[in-house]
């Protein structure tokens, strides 16, 4: 089985300032990932780096075995940024037409076909927007939005789901109807890399936790993280995990 994302002894500094250090690790096809650690522990740098929107300063990165910077099959990424939500408010486009934008990587400079309008309407159909498709996104709530940018990766048939604090902004019952969608796309086989600032939630939905504070303190099963030190360790005398039950 190839990995979808392998680092190894991967370190980046923002000029002289440390932000990953000589971290590895693998994730694999199907995973269900974690990604936690402190406000400004380099979450978000590290996913860059996995995604290939940063070049490390030194170490080497693959996604779906090919060395990053030689990887060019985008599509097979979705990929839903910090700003996500907010930039959504001012998108001049229909719920559609944003997903529809899936489709470009398949269908090139042609007209889209049977097959991309099919591949459409079954993301808004996953994510339960079909009845809002006619929609701008302008005017969706923030749940709604996140929900929108997931089925335009479920439209170019994405392999990897990649989310950075999908849910900021976000009122509770959304944000559960949210992570049972992750769950679900999760279990037909799409691999996820959460970035997520509520450890119980994370700890509750993820298989498996990588624990980061510019170096990487655990990465592995999410019983062993809860077991282990690692939080401690990470987050100093504040960390701790909280059961969330659904």
């Amino acid at each position: 089985m190839t990995a979808v994302a392998h680092l190894e002894d991967v370190s980046f500094a923002y000029g002289d300032q440390p932000a990953v250090s000589n971290v590895s690790l693998t994730v694999e096809e199907g995973d269900f990932l974690g990604l936690i650690g402190p406000n400004g522990s380099g979450k978000t740098t590290l996913l860059h780096i996995m995604l290939g929107l940063l070049g490390p300063d030194s170490g080497t990165v693959e996604l779906f075995g090919e060395p990053v910077e030689a990887f060019d099959d985008g599509e097979r990424i979705g990929y839903v940024s910090q700003q996500a939500t907010n930039k959504g408010t001012t998108m001049p486009v229909t719920v559609e037409e944003a997903v529809r934008m899936g489709r470009f990587a398949h269908a090139g400079h042609s007209r889209l076909t049977d097959r991309d309008h099919a591949a459409v309407e079954e993301a808004l159909e996953t994510v339960d927007l079909a009845g809002l498709a006619d929609r701008r996104v302008g005017q969706l709530s923030g749940g709604q939005r996140q929900r929108a940018y997931i089925a335009r990766a479920l439209a170019s048939e994405a392999d990897l789901l990649a989310l950075d604090e999908p849910t900021v902004g976000v009122d509770a019952e959304s944000r559960d109807a949210f992570y049972r969608l992750l769950e679900s796309l999760n279990d037909n086989g799409i691999t996820i890399i959460l970035i997520e600032h509520d450890i119980g939630v994370v700890t509750d939905r993820a298989d498996r936790i990588a624990c980061i504070n510019r170096e990487l303190f655990h990465h592995g099963d999410t019983e062993s993280f809860v077991e282990s030190d690692a939080l401690t360790e990470a987050y100093g005398a504040t960390g701790r995990v909280v059961e969330h039950h659904h």
